[in-house]
């Protein structure tokens, strides 16, 4: 028995080291893998932590809606704005401007309170307010803000236009459905107009120029320009057609008088 005995230890020795490598190999493995995964943990939490690609964020924000209409070009005493009008989407506001700009479309005086067909509404009014960083104001003869031609439209709500851009051209009013002959220019971004002013045109990058030297003028405490900015005419040009050329500032220098001769005795 002894013998046997002493004939089995270099076999269970061998056991004992096998059993001790297996189980330091399986130790390892799980270590690697457990590394493994903390490693591709880490790495996704970090992927969900960037933030979007500019082209992935942007892909589906859709580009500003092209006004197809015919351009108004409103000629002032302080320089030319020219905006395109959206006859799409604000079909009934364009129609009113156009018509009461070139006066085809019956009207009434609000300071006479005569019935006029075939004069140009807007020609020789005055922009009455003006705001920096916001906007201009025109479209009223009378230059007080309370004037219009007589009756009201509906307002024209495009979901797809809106205040997010300088330069756009819209209807002023007291109130939904109030539209009349009043509107204003944007000089910055104001989207929280959007929904409540109809818009029915656009005016380019030059015209914002031109009203934002309009807001700088001196003006009262009502926001009225202290010297009048005069519109001095509005011209509807159709698509395709050129733009009239800008008319030369008058002279106002006088003539000379003609001396008066008295008769001799």
């Amino acid at each position: 028995m002894i013998s046997i005995s002493f004939s089995l230890r270099p076999w269970i020795r061998f056991a004992a080291l096998a059993c001790v490598l297996s189980v330091g190999m399986f130790a390892a493995a799980q270590q690697n893998t457990s590394s493994q995964n903390t490693t591709t943990s880490s790495q996704a939490t970090d992927s969900q932590a960037l933030p979007d690609a500019p082209s992935t964020a942007t892909a589906n924000v859709p580009p500003p809606i092209q006004p197809e209409g015919p351009t108004a070009v409103l000629d002032t005493s302080m320089g030319r704005m020219v905006c395109k009008l959206y006859s799409k989407e604000s079909p009934v506001t364009v129609a009113n401007f156009v018509g009461l700009a070139t006066g085809s479309k019956k009207w009434t005086d609000p300071v006479t309170h005569k019935i006029m067909q075939g004069k140009p509404y807007f020609n020789g009014t005055t922009f009455h307010r003006v705001i920096p960083g916001f906007m201009i104001q025109g479209g009223d003869p009378t230059g007080t803000g309370r004037g219009d031609p007589g009756f009201f439209i509906n307002d024209e709500l495009d979901p797809s236009l809106n205040f997010d851009n300088p330069g756009m051209l819209a209807m002023a009013n007291a109130g939904p459905n109030t539209n009349g002959s009043q509107f204003f220019i944007t000089v910055a971004p104001y989207p929280s107009l959007a929904g409540h002013y109809s818009i029915f045109g656009k005016c380019d990058d030059a015209s914002v120029l031109v009203a934002q030297s309009i807001t700088e003028v001196p003006r009262n405490s009502q926001d009225k320009p202290l010297q009048p900015v005069t519109l001095n005419k509005v011209t509807i040009v159709e698509n395709g057609q050129p733009l009239p050329p800008i008319a030369s500032p008058a002279s106002t220098a006088s003539a000379p008088s003609t001396p008066k001769l008295t008769p001799r005795n």
